[in-house]
């Protein structure tokens, strides 16, 4: 139960004070809004949810990784831009991979007939 708490804390950490886990969280939410609503097949949603779930978690991860810089040091450094970088850089290619799962999707249902 501690864990579920914790995780809660996580999540309400992440809406209140992160602005891009928000715009994250309200893509997933309009995403799998419409993957639902689409006459899509099982595994094109499937697909869509899985990837709208992905980048939810990869903004955490990212979030997590700048509190955690910030909260070492304040100072500019080398290290702390390199690891804020490649948590934004990871965040970039999971919606990069959002972008073309919904292309290749919408493709594959609509655009092959």
């Amino acid at each position: 139960m501690n864990a579920l708490g914790y995780s809660l804390d996580g999540l309400k950490a992440g809406w209140v004070n992160e602005a891009a886990f928000r715009q994250v969280s309200l893509l997933a939410i309009a995403g799998i809004a419409a993957a639902l609503l689409l006459p899509l097949p099982g595994w094109g949603r499937a697909v869509l949810i899985g990837s709208h779930v992905a980048s939810v978690i990869v903004e955490l991860l990212n979030s997590a990784i700048e509190a955690a810089v910030d909260h070492t040091s304040l100072e500019r450094h080398e290290l702390a831009k390199r690891a804020k970088d490649l948590g934004s850089a990871a965040q970039l290619v999971c919606l990069s991979n959002l972008a073309l799962m919904w292309a290749l999707v919408l493709w594959q249902v609509y655009g092959n007939g």
